[in-house]
């Protein structure tokens, strides 16, 4: 039986509208890991923590790198507990249970099992680590969304993992047939 509330919006991305007027937030994507009525938690997909290089957060946390780690990066996940590490990582790795199965292409996890796998080579085929979360209380994200601060599109893995970081706002906006230079800071009701 499927217990799933189609207007929760876990799996799916969050589009910042321009003038959403927070500019944490200025042309973020958003991958929601979790909504219920209890509130929302996603992780900011676009934005590269600049001098934060995986290698280095590995040494810090001492963990030996045996795999080639060079080419992954560090994302600023989010406002809420920055300290703290999050990787959005494809559905097919687990760490032993610590892993939130978002759905059948995501999961995330936060504990240090899977940056010792990812150290070692034996992590997720493909992974996106981020520092901090972006989180709403009960109503305050549909609240968002109703006040155009937020678009929602379906989450592509390709899009999450795959493109350039400075090319995910647009993507994810052409994912849903929207131009981005037909966008407009203010919003209106009929």
């Amino acid at each position: 039986m499927d217990t799933s509330d189609a207007r929760f919006l876990d799996g799916q991305l969050l589009i910042a509208m321009p003038g959403m007027g927070d500019p944490r937030f200025e042309r973020s994507v958003i991958f929601v890991c979790a909504h219920s009525a209890e509130g929302a938690m996603g992780l900011i997909v676009n934005k590269p923590a600049q001098e934060l290089r995986f290698a280095s957060l590995l040494k810090q946390l001492e963990i030996e790198a045996t795999a080639d780690v060079a080419g992954i990066g560090v994302h600023f996940g989010g406002p809420v507990e920055h300290g703290r590490g999050f990787v959005l990582h494809s559905a097919e790795y687990d760490a032993e249970g610590a892993s939130l199965k978002v759905d059948p292409r995501f999961a995330m996890t936060a504990t240090l099992d899977v940056l010792q796998d990812m150290a070692r080579g034996a992590g997720p085929m493909r992974a996106l680590l981020a520092l901090g979360y972006a989180g709403w209380g009960p109503g305050q994200l549909e609240g968002e969304i109703q006040a155009n601060g937020w678009l929602t599109a379906a989450a592509d893995p390709d899009l999450v993992f795959g493109t350039r970081d400075t090319d995910k706002w647009e993507a994810a906006l052409r994912s849903i047939s929207i131009d981005p230079r037909l966008l407009s800071a203010g919003g209106g009701r009929a």
